[in-house]
């Protein structure tokens, strides 16, 4: 089968970042399907393992790759969920080959049905970011869905990113949370707007004029998506008596003290934990990716794909790494066809 791969961690700009390769189509066992992937899309996580994990010496290629949108071709014998022929979309676990491969076997208690609505390339712009944004919100902050207001105010710090364009549709069409997203280019925050945000402030300012100007000098929930060291000094300031900060990324030397006084909480949230760690709640995952999909097929979010190349090769695949490593994204980037 064709994938994409890699022996060493090298910049993107080297030709050898990411190569095309063959390998081995295997057969699923247990709870496993053997999903022919038609699309994918790149996330952060993508380029920081190309960076930090290489293939062993004599080793085969390592595969990257989370989100996918393909057709299931065989499944494990105890499957229960899925049968062959039927449309998914998902985020694969960390501790497997990735989904850049035109076969890629996955657990079914990760996988979702495919939006009817949509094509394999808009569709595998969401599970990961939509699994990250669900959990955060629901799982780590405790946020009850339903629209009864309680005066919170949601701030979602990188509002035009992956995850930050689907929280913030999460966010506005399941709770009753005024929903704050942060943008500092034009066409990010029109972006924000678009997508439902109450309001949009410019994160390259003061965080805390902005909210005040707007009425909102305190947020009960915080969600950092992006530059969490660069912001953190802020949020000590504007987070609410008891609020709830929540991170995706990787910041360090945050001094957790300063939240003391408020008794305000600090949440990691990797949507990896329940499939690299066999949790008994694992199979979440599957229900949250349908609820996702029914709420695409009903009209109540939209697919985030922005930029769709194809086919599948290393080419277009340095390509989308190179413009995440830009920290310019809008949205997500999908690649389909082999």
């Amino acid at each position: 089968m064709k994938a994409v791969g890699y022996h060493k961690s090298l910049p993107v700009t080297e030709a050898d970042s990411l190569i095309d390769v063959t390998g081995e189509k295997s057969s699923p066992a247990g709870r496993d399907l053997c999903v022919a992937v038609r699309a994918v899309s790149v996330n952060p996580i993508d380029t920081k393992m190309r960076m930090r994990a290489e293939a062993r010496a004599g080793e085969p290629p390592r595969v990257l790759g989370y989100d996918a949108a393909g057709v299931v071709e065989a499944v494990g014998p105890d499957v229960t969920l899925f049968r062959p022929a039927d449309e998914v979309f998902y985020a694969g676990s960390i501790a497997r080959p990735g989904t850049n491969a035109e076969f890629h076997l996955v657990d079914e208690r990760i996988v979702g049905r495919k939006p009817k609505s949509l094509g394999f390339a808009e569709a595998a712009a969401l599970p990961l970011t939509s699994i990250t944004a669900w959990e955060l919100l629901f799982d780590r902050f405790g946020v009850m869905p339903g629209k009864t207001p309680d005066g919170r105010a949601l701030l979602i710090i990188g509002g035009a990113g992956g995850v930050g364009s689907i929280m913030i549709q999460i966010a506005r069409r399941l709770t009753a949370l005024t929903v704050i997203a942060t943008a500092s280019r034009p066409e990010t925050q029109s972006w924000c707007r678009k997508l439902g945000a109450h309001h949009v402030i410019d994160h390259s300012k003061s965080l805390a004029e902005q909210l005040k100007a707007i009425g909102h000098p305190d947020v009960a929930l915080i969600a950092s998506l992006t530059g969490t060291e660069q912001h953190y000094p802020a949020f000590p300031d504007i987070i609410a008596p008891q609020g709830k900060i929540g991170m995706i990324n990787d910041p360090k030397g945050l001094d957790i003290s300063l939240l003391r006084r408020k008794a305000a909480s600090l949440h990691w949230e990797s949507m990896f934990t329940r499939s690299l760690f066999g949790t008994p709640d694992m199979i979440a995952q599957h229900y949250l990716l349908n609820e996702v999909a029914a709420m695409v097929d009903s009209g109540l979010i939209v697919s985030t794909m922005t930029r769709d190349l194809a086919p599948i090769n290393a080419a277009n695949l340095r390509a989308a790494h190179q413009q995440i490593e830009s920290s310019t994204t809008i949205g997500k980037i999908v690649l389909h066809g082999w």
